[in-house]
């Protein structure tokens, strides 16, 4: 698309993407501390580098994983802070509409892509470690994180467009009161 810079049209769709990418930093940010904080610490399924030589089984591997897991930690935290940021500079402009479907299929997006990427990554090329280490059937699980993941991320990409359909729909009538 190509807009006059200082159009009402180019600032609209300036502040739809700050939107798009804001949602799925978000997404991609809390579905990294939904897996750093359930199946790292709470549920001590795994962590970092346990299949990559470092299992969990002395202080020094725990050490290790412990620090991996913080600077994972780190980069979500880094994620959901630039999402929020974005989408809170989208609330500062003027005529920059979302519909909550936008908005929820955008989470969905990132959060299907962080399990998607990490899945493939981390589990099958690098294989750093796996959904629940100590199961019998590590593949089952890492298949039905894949799963999962693909499921979000191709549900928020058709509640993303549904959601941007809406808005569209809803511009008119909002420019006419």
């Amino acid at each position: 698309m190509s807009y006059d810079a200082g159009s009402s049209e180019a600032r609209e769709y300036s502040g739809r993407r700050r939107v798009v990418w804001g949602t799925v930093l978000l997404g991609l940010g809390l579905g990294g501390f939904f897996d750093g904080i359930v199946l790292h610490q709470i549920l001590q399924w795994h962590h970092m580098v346990t299949s990559a030589g470092y299992p969990a089984d002395t202080i020094g591997n725990l050490e290790l994983n412990t620090l991996l897991d913080g600077l994972f930690h780190t980069s979500t935290y880094i994620m959901t802070a630039v999402g929020l940021g974005l989408l809170w500079s989208a609330t500062r402009l003027p005529h920059v509409r979302w519909s909550t479907m936008l908005l929820i299929g955008g989470l969905l997006v990132g959060w299907g892509t962080f399990n998607v990427v990490e899945g493939i990554v981390d589990h099958h090329l690098l294989g750093l470690h796996h959904v629940k280490e100590d199961s019998g059937d590590q593949l089952a699980w890492d298949l039905g994180f894949l799963a999962w993941g693909a499921a979000m991320l191709v549900g928020g990409l058709a509640l993303m467009r549904a959601g941007d359909q809406e808005t569209q729909q809803e511009e008119p009538a909002a420019a006419t009161r």
